[in-house]
C-alpha cells in the first residue's frame, strides 16, 4: 500500500492527499515535518535528504517533491483524468504545476508565513503588503486562463490545478482586500466542490 510521510496541514502533503482521494487510492499516512520533528532523523533523511515532506513510499519506490509525487501518482491511477494523456495537454498541464512552484509560492511564503504562524505584533506588514500586491497581479493571469472553463484544463479536474488551487485558496483566505477575480472565484467553487478539496483542504488555515 502507498505510503505518504507528512503532515497534513502541509500545502505540499495536501496535494498528495487530494490527488489520492479524487482517484480512490489507498493509502496510510504518517505524520511528519513542522510540530511532529521527525525529518531529521536519520531514518527520513534516508529516505529524503532535503528533510521536508512529503516523501511517498509505493511498493518500495521512494520519491520527493510534492508535484513530482502528485505527477507520479496521477501518471500511474489517472490517465485520462487527472493525468491528461494528449501530449499537449499534458505538457499545458505541467506547466501549471510548475506555475505554482515558481511563480505562485514566491509570494504566498511570507503572506501565509506573516498572517498564519507570525503573531500580529511582529509581522512585518510592508513585506506582507508587497507580496498581497504581487499575488493581485500574477493572480490576474489565472484568472484570465479560467475564461470559460470550469477548471484549468477545461471542463474536468486535472493535476493542473491541484497546486495552484491549494495556494488560491490561501490567497483568498487570508486576503479579504483583494482585487477582483470572478473567474478564479468561480474555479475555486468547482474546486471545493470535490471530494478532495471537501476532505483535505477546506480546513481551517494553520
Amino acid at each position: 500500500m502507498l505510503k505518504i510521510l507528512g503532515r497534513s496541514n502541509s500545502a505540499n502533503v495536501q496535494k498528495v492527499l487530494w490527488a489520492c482521494e479524487e482517484m480512490g487510492v489507498a493509502f496510510e499516512r504518517e505524520d511528519y515535518g513542522g510540530a511532529f520533528g521527525k525529518t531529521k532523523d536519520k531514518a527520513y533523511t534516508d529516505l529524503n535528504p532535503n528533510s521536508v515532506v512529503p516523501t511517498i513510499i509505493d511498493d518500495g519506490f521512494v520519491l520527493w517533491e510534492s508535484n513530482a509525487c502528485t505527477r507520479y501518482l496521477a501518471a500511474k491511477h489517472g490517465k485520462g483524468t487527472l493525468c491528461p494523456t494528449d501530449p499537449r495537454d499534458h505538457a499545458d498541464a505541467d506547466r501549471w504545476m510548475d506555475w505554482q512552484q515558481t511563480t505562485v509560492l514566491p509570494f504566498m511564503t511570507p503572506i501565509f508565513w506573516g498572517l498564519v504562524r507570525t503573531p500580529e505584533g511582529d509581522r512585518d506588514m510592508a513585506a506582507i503588503n508587497a507580496a498581497i500586491e504581487k499575488g493581485n497581479a500574477v493572480y490576474a493571469i489565472l484568472d484570465r486562463r479560467l475564461e470559460g472553463r470550469k477548471f484549468i484544463m477545461g471542463d474536468s479536474l486535472t493535476m493542473a490545478d491541484i497546486p495552484v488551487a491549494i495556494q488560491a485558496y490561501r490567497f483568498v483566505t487570508l486576503v479579504q482586500d483583494r482585487a477582483p477575480m470572478p473567474n478564479v472565484d468561480a474555479w475555486m467553487a468547482n474546486c471545493r466542490a470535490t471530494k478532495g478539496f471537501a476532505k483535505w483542504i477546506d480546513l481551517p488555515l494553520t
